[in-house]
């Protein structure tokens, strides 16, 4: 069991956190005809803006209330009364989702009483859905802002099914965490519907954030789940949550709706993978497609190819909680040590994360933990200890700005195991190379003191 500790340190060094609003703000983005609303000043929203747009390389709708020093003493109905109407009235969307940022929590602004009042006053504004979040950003981190936000999504959005009423037979509810990519999502639509079953996925960045042209320009999300499939999402049979962060939205969308929830804390390696092949054959009655028999044979040759390269290898890993025990868990299996843990806020999995300790801190944390490591595995934030310590970097997750298709990388079902192997064990088998001396001395035989040198090319 893993010791939690948090930093002590004055000040956070090279952050590996990012906010609350952030993580919010993205949940909103895999929802169709949506345009993310921060509450709070011009440049919460500019950084997280321009954060998306360096990570997904496409267009990124979000919108601020813009509160100056005097709006944020006084309150800020009037800036976020304005600010639906304007959005309402020029982008059209079809929900306005708002999240909270540190400011004005700090003021304590009521912004579901501002709704209230709102929708008192502007009646034509019925048709659009406005759903609020707290996400103070000077608590918690971007992992539990998604979190709550889809947690609130699916009181406000999710109809309860009517008593009596029969189930959608063949329907499956998915609540992705923040860790996933929209080529994660993907995969486990493809996986599922390969069983016959129907997915919702809540929220679904694979329709707004995967790198498609859109046939029309349009100012709010470019796809994502309809409100009208979200809706739909309480007469599904069965609710599959990814992650320990989506364990309190699966909790709701079972309160709501009545069905059955199950939570896969990870879907990297071979037995949650396993698990979820036979959850998806029961729900079905269907057996587990050649595919993936195939695919987890192809798994299992992977981890013999690649003990070699994996074994006793040192890791430093800093991440999102999720998506920590996810990595740490399945390079573990792989026969790693995971030498260095730093993640950005509590969570039940930390404890069991497979180190001696896990701190919540930030970069400067993890590379003075990583000193004598073999790999470091974080966001691009982590480039520069890492060329400060003279190992290799690993990108994983939110931001990676510094190479192309962060928002393909794929990390769950057997493929996505697989693929971890071979681009990890790549890397080891490159650095060992690079490592190698270019001369080797060879004894001469003409004296034990004397020696040739060949160069080696």
């Amino acid at each position: 069991m893993a010791k939690v500790s948090t930093s002590k340190k004055a000040c956070t060094v090279n952050p590996l956190k990012m906010s609350q609003p952030i993580g919010g703000t993205l949940a909103f983005m895999g929802v169709e005809g949506c345009m993310p609303l921060l509450h709070g000043s011009q440049g919460c929203t500019s950084f997280g803006l321009v954060l998306f747009v360096r990570h997904f390389r496409e267009a990124i709708p979000m919108q601020t209330t813009a509160m100056s020093e005097v709006a944020t003493v006084l309150g800020g109905l009037e800036n976020v009364e304005q600010a639906i109407v304007n959005i309402s009235n020029r982008t059209k969307p079809k929900i306005i989702g708002i999240c909270s940022t540190g400011v004005t929590e700090t003021k304590g602004d009521d912004v579901d009483g501002f709704i209230r009042i709102i929708r008192e006053k502007h009646p034509e504004l019925d048709h659009v859905k406005l759903v609020y979040v707290s996400t103070p950003d000077f608590k918690d981190a971007f992992q539990d802002g998604w979190a709550k936000t889809v947690t609130q999504m699916v009181r406000d959005l999710v109809s309860a099914p009517q008593p009596g009423a029969p189930r959608r037979t063949g329907h499956v509810n998915v609540l992705p965490g923040c860790h996933l990519t929209p080529g994660d999502i993907d995969e486990l639509r493809e996986i599922i519907e390969a069983f016959g079953l129907t997915p919702s996925f809540l929220p679904d960045l694979s329709g707004s954030l995967d790198g498609h042209i859109p046939d029309d320009f349009t100012p709010t999300t470019l796809g994502g789940i309809s409100l009208d499939e979200i809706a739909a999402m309480g007469s599904a049979e069965i609710t599959i949550a990814v992650g320990e962060q989506m364990r309190a939205a699966a909790l709701a969308m079972q309160e709501k709706t009545g069905a059955p929830s199950v939570v896969f804390d990870r879907l990297t390696g071979l037995a949650p993978n396993d698990e979820l092949m036979a959850l998806l054959a029961r729900v079905s009655g269907r057996p587990v497609p050649r595919r993936y028999r195939r695919q987890r044979g192809q798994l299992v040759d992977a981890m013999l190819d690649g003990h070699f390269q994996f074994g006793g290898k040192k890791i430093a890993i800093g991440a999102e909680p999720d998506l920590l025990w996810a990595t740490a868990s399945w390079l573990h299996e792989l026969g790693c040590e995971i030498t260095a843990a730093i993640t950005t806020t509590h969570s039940p999995l930390l404890e069991r994360v497979p180190t001696d300790e896990v701190l919540i801190g930030d970069l400067e944390d993890l590379e003075h933990r990583a000193a004598d490591c073999d790999l470091l595995i974080t966001h691009a934030h982590g480039r520069q200890a890492a060329e400060r310590l003279h190992i290799p970097l690993f990108r994983l997750g939110i931001p990676t700005f510094d190479r192309l298709g962060a928002g393909h990388v794929l990390t769950v079902g057997y493929r996505g195991s697989r693929d971890l192997i071979f681009d990890i064990g790549n890397i080891f088998i490159a650095n060992a190379h690079e490592a190698e001396p270019d001369t080797w001395k060879i004894p001469n035989e003409a004296s034990d003191d004397a020696s040739a040198s060949v160069t080696t090319h």
